[in-house]
This record gives C-alpha cells, sequence and structure tokens, in this order.
C-alpha cells in the first residue's frame, strides 16, 4: 500500500510540473527568483522550439544591381562615353536592373531583419526606378524634351533629388560603421557622388558633375567588391574577400565573422542580418 501510495503522489506531481505555468516552472527551476528573473529566461530558452526559413544575404543582389546602373550613369555623367541622348539607351537596365532588383532586395532585406541593407536598397532601389520612369517617358514623348535634365545644364529640381540620396546615404555610412568598413566606405563615397552630382545640376557646373561621376564609379567598384564578398563567404563558407566586419573573425580570410544563432535579439535561432 505505501509503494502505490508513493507512485500515486509522485504521478500527480508530475501532472502537477507540467500544467504549471512558465512563470511558476521558473520558480520551480530557480527558487528564489521571481517571473522577471533569469529562472524564466533558462526555461523558455530549454522549452523553445524553432521553425526557420532560410534567406539568402539579399545585399548580393543589391550590391550587384546598384553597381551595375551605377557605375553605366556615373561614366556616363564623368564624360566617359554617349551625349545628352544616351539615358534613353540606359533607362530600361538601370530600371530593371538598378531600381526593381535593388528595391525587392530592400524587401528581402526587411525579412531578413537587416535595418540598413532595407534603407540603402529600399532608397537607392526606388531612385533608379523614378530615373529609370523619368526617361522613359521623355523616350515616349510623354514628358516635354526642354525640362529633361542635361548634363551641363540648369536643373534645379533633378538637383534636389541627389540632395536628398546624399542626406540619407551619409546617414546609412554612419551606420554601416557598426557592420564593416567596405559597406561603410562605399556609402561614404556614394554620399559624396550625390552630393556633387546635386551640385552639379544646380550651378550648373561641369567639374562637379565629372567629380560626381568618378565618385559613383568608385563607389560601384566598391559595391561589386562587397557583394562578391558576401557571395564567396555564402559558398565557402569562410570569409575569402575581407570586408573588416567590427567581430573579429570576419577581419581575416578563414574567419567566420557571423553567428548562426543569435538569442540576445529576442528571437532563439533567428539570425539577425546578413
Amino acid at each position: 500500500m505505501a509503494r502505490r501510495r508513493e507512485r500515486a503522489e509522485a504521478r500527480m506531481a508530475d501532472e502537477r510540473a507540467e500544467a504549471a505555468t512558465p512563470a511558476q516552472g521558473a520558480a520551480a527551476a530557480a527558487p528564489g527568483r521571481g517571473a522577471d528573473m533569469p529562472g524564466e529566461h533558462a526555461l523558455w530558452e530549454d522549452r523553445t522550439r524553432i521553425s526557420l526559413q532560410p534567406v539568402a544575404a539579399p545585399s548580393i543582389l543589391g550590391l550587384f544591381g546598384l553597381a551595375g546602373a551605377t557605375m553605366m550613369v556615373g561614366a556616363w555623367e564623368a564624360g566617359w562615353y554617349g551625349d545628352a541622348g544616351t539615358p534613353l539607351v540606359l533607362w530600361p537596365f538601370v530600371l530593371t536592373f538598378g531600381g526593381l532588383a535593388q528595391f525587392l532586395a530592400g524587401m528581402w532585406a526587411y525579412r531578413a531583419r537587416d535595418g540598413l541593407a532595407t534603407a540603402v536598397h529600399g532608397m537607392w532601389g526606388a531612385f533608379w526606378l523614378a530615373f529609370g520612369l523619368l526617361f522613359m517617358l521623355v523616350g515616349m514623348g510623354a514628358y516635354p524634351v526642354e525640362q529633361a535634365p542635361v548634363l551641363g545644364g540648369l536643373s534645379e529640381g533633378f538637383a534636389f533629388w541627389f540632395v536628398v540620396l546624399a542626406a540619407i546615404t551619409g546617414l546609412c555610412a554612419i551606420a554601416a560603421l557598426g557592420a564593416n568598413l567596405v559597406l561603410a566606405l562605399l556609402l561614404a563615397v556614394l554620399a559624396a557622388a550625390a552630393g556633387f552630382t546635386s551640385a552639379g545640376f544646380w550651378a550648373p557646373s561641369g567639374w562637379a558633375l565629372d567629380v560626381g561621376g568618378w565618385l559613383f564609379v568608385a563607389s560601384a567598384v566598391l559595391a561589386l567588391y562587397a557583394a562578391a564578398a558576401m557571395m564567396f563567404e555564402n559558398t565557402f563558407g569562410r570569409t575569402i574577400l575581407p570586408t573588416f566586419k567590427m567581430r573579429t573573425g570576419g577581419k581575416v580570410p578563414g574567419g567566420r565573422g557571423t553567428r548562426p544563432m543569435e538569442y540576445r535579439h529576442g528571437e532563439p535561432g533567428v539570425k539577425i542580418g546578413q
């Protein structure tokens, strides 16, 4: 009878433990601690079940899109090729590759919980969409040709496009110091390019447009490097081209600069960023 009673009491204790709330379980797991103390944290950590949907780094696509559009338009702006009618040939590529592809990368970056990439790709993707649409309308005759921006001509409205881009991209460059130095340098050069381009259309000033074009090409080269570095790290599983991440492992070839699981962000098993 004593053994039956002991077994019944043990079974009842197990049932009470299973029915306990997380706060009650925390108190039992860590006597003397309340529901808001580390006991509850440990309890949730032990009981968490994770269901993940992998997301490839959206900035690989976004940076390649940025590089393609920026290099083509920047080289034209610097006077390396073309004439006043060149944007009428460039706009389909700029609209789709630099605009649509990069804007989608910005939305996927939002899904990857990367606020910086969401801002950069969303903003520059929208800009290249607008650039492409503008010259598409000019080519279709739906927009007055005499009001279309021309290198060396006065266009204060078009200049303001680049004022906004320069300001926001400069803020993004500061934020990128928390990610890696290559991205911070890329965004700083991109912000400077937008600033000089704005001055070139506002003055108007040929030398400012030349400097802006050169800086756009330089930013495109940096974007190619950053995108390639992310792509190689994804395929090889280690750092091939260093981007000088703030985390020590990402600064040297062969190092690992990412953490696959980041509980401190509040979502166990979910990687924040790219």
